[in-house]
């Protein structure tokens, strides 16, 4: 099967010119009159030595216009996420049009293989979870996507990165949450690559911290941000504005909140370290108004990343976006129309890096194997769409078509042999049998199949991503690991 990615979008356009123009109004408009409150004082002091007006009373920073458009256009416009192998076949190239999709994180809850229930997420579920995308060709990224209930919180951050990076060799990105842990992964990525200069050259992880919609940046994560983009690790920092809670009901102004939001994350990394690499990030989305609660996979979550990957294409950065969730508790019906929507919403809109786009149930709280396999086969199909019709001498087939002529057929054409592969998006999970066939074969369902494939890939003996004197340099050098994470 021909594995598509990178492939360029940007045909959807919820956003005529004029409207970005006037959310890019709109959000400076909020920087200089309205502002952040940043709460860490070291980001504070960055802000007001670069020319911004803070308030150490309210910790309020207003960003003159100017000011905000000369740090946003010091970020990169694309960002290289590596995988490890060396060819770069498993590389993400994020910037411009390109698309990308993987998984997101970070749910609590794991429904395992057949199972319609969910319970608490373990360590062990991260290295499986790793293990399954890294044989699903259309997931291209591992976004670290449970939390491991069963860590003390000071031990996550290392131990969340070391099962993946020993269970999968593409990229992996994950939230933080401690600085120390920001810093033994760090320092376990750079023994894995053989030096800190490797790393950089070929970062093979990144990491997500957060902003508090609207316009807030706690003391925490804006720690965290500066500790990454110091580094020269990828970062990015996403903002959850949720239209009719911490944004107004519109979706123009929810754009306008996450917009200030992840642009203010973007202005620290650089001011943190010019030209560090950065990701503007999105993950609005909308509130049932019966109870407030957040909704995953609502169309309105497709149209607000899908408007932001226009944002991001505006101020040429590269962009992180969210799409493919499911508010559906179980595989079903509505796990298949709510996740295909989204995603190919924001994938025809250029989205870069679409995370949450496979496996999540359950309002973005449950990750499910099953889904993970299912919704492959939907990036597949995406992807596919993404690519387009490609229209030339050789597709037009104008010569084939005279030569065959009237009544005639196409079927043993050598066009038909050269092309049949690579034109039509070939499904692995899907049933294109006859009834009988079917039934022969126990009458399947998707989710059954689904169970099947994930089994198979969990039964398969585990392979180390990461050399066994690696492994144990990492051992005796890293503190916090469980002793099965390096196995």
């Amino acid at each position: 099967m021909k594995t598509r990615k990178g492939l360029s979008g940007g045909n959807y356009k919820p956003l005529s010119d004029q409207d970005i123009a006037r959310i890019h109004e709109t959000s400076l408009r909020v920087f200089a009159e309205v502002g952040v409150q940043v709460n860490f004082a070291p980001a504070r002091e960055l802000f007001r030595a670069a020319g911004a007006e803070v308030d150490e009373a309210s910790r309020v920073v207003k960003v003159p216009p100017g000011l905000v458009e000369e740090l946003i256009h010091k970020a990169p416009p694309m960002v290289r996420l590596c995988g490890r192998e060396e060819n770069g076949e498993l590389d993400c190239e994020i910037g411009g049009n390109g698309v990308y999709m993987g998984t997101g994180g970070t749910a609590l809850n794991v429904q395992d293989p057949g199972s319609q229930d969910s319970r608490r997420a373990t360590l062990q579920d991260v290295a499986n979870m790793a293990r399954v995308v890294d044989a699903l060709d259309n997931i291209h990224f591992y976004m670290l996507n449970v939390y491991p209930n069963d860590l003390p919180g000071e031990e996550v951050d290392v131990n969340r990165f070391g099962a993946a990076l020993n269970a999968t060799r593409k990229h992996v990105m994950g939230g933080v949450y401690t600085l120390e842990g920001v810093r033994n992964v760090i320092k376990m990525a750079e023994t894995i690559a053989g030096s800190p200069d490797k790393l950089r050259e070929r970062p093979f992880i990144s990491m997500v911290t957060c902003l508090i919609s609207p316009f807030k940046l706690d003391e925490q994560y804006a720690q965290l941000t500066m500790e990454a983009a110091r580094n020269s690790i990828p970062v990015v920092v996403p903002t959850e504005p949720l239209c009719g809670a911490t944004a107004p009901i519109t979706l123009a102004g929810n754009l306008v909140v996450q917009n200030v939001d992840t642009l203010s994350g973007v202005m620290l990394a650089q001011l943190t370290n010019p030209g560090a690499p950065t990701l503007y990030g999105c993950i609005s989305s909308i509130t049932d108004l019966r109870d407030m609660k957040y909704l995953s996979g609502a169309v309105e979550m497709g149209l607000m990343n899908a408007a932001a990957a226009q944002m991001a294409q505006f101020y040429l950065l590269p962009y992180y976006a969210t799409a493919g969730m499911s508010d559906s508790k179980v595989n079903d019906a509505q796990a298949g129309y709510e996740s295909a929507i989204t995603n190919l919403l924001v994938a025809l809109a250029g989205g870069n890096l679409i995370h949450d786009a496979a496996g999540f149930l359950e309002f973005c709280m449950t990750a499910s194997y099953d889904k993970l396999v299912i919704d492959n086969e939907i990036i597949g199909m995406i992807m596919r769409a993404v690519e387009g019709i490609r229209v030339d001498n050789e597709t037009l087939a104008f010569d084939l078509i005279k030569k065959t002529g009237p009544g005639g057929h196409f079927v043993s054409a050598r066009h038909t042999r050269r092309h049949m592969r690579s034109e039509q998006y070939l499904p692995e999970l899907s049933d294109r049998e006859n009834r009988k066939k079917w039934d022969a074969e126990g009458a399947k369902d998707t989710a059954a199949r689904a169970t099947e494939r994930v089994v198979e890939i969990l039964n398969n003996p585990a392979e180390p991503a990461i050399p066994s004197d690696i492994r144990e340099q990492i051992r005796r050098e890293i503190p916090g690991l469980r002793s099965f994470v390096m196995d």
